[in-house]
């Protein structure tokens, strides 16, 4: 009766979180799934960006807001 009743509680998960990782370690159906490891986030494809021009464009950025405030604020 108490395995039925670990079974139809979703809520134990909750409160024994130990139990229900050890049912399912025993769990032969769970044992018989394939497995693989999928790990599509380990080397971002981020683009390899030019220092030079970056700072390039920071700097074209920063002069354009520097011009666009009253001359209180630039100090």
């Amino acid at each position: 009766m108490r395995h039925q009743e670990v079974i139809a509680n979703p809520f134990l998960m909750l409160t024994q979180p130990d139990s229900i990782l050890a049912a399912v370690e025993r769990s032969e159906r769970l044992g018989h799934l394939k497995r693989r490891v999928c790990r599509p986030l380990d080397r971002p494809l981020i683009p390899k960006i030019n220092q030079a021009e970056l700072s390039a464009y920071d700097d074209a950025i920063d002069s354009e807001v520097e011009a666009d405030l009253p001359d209180e604020e630039q100090a």
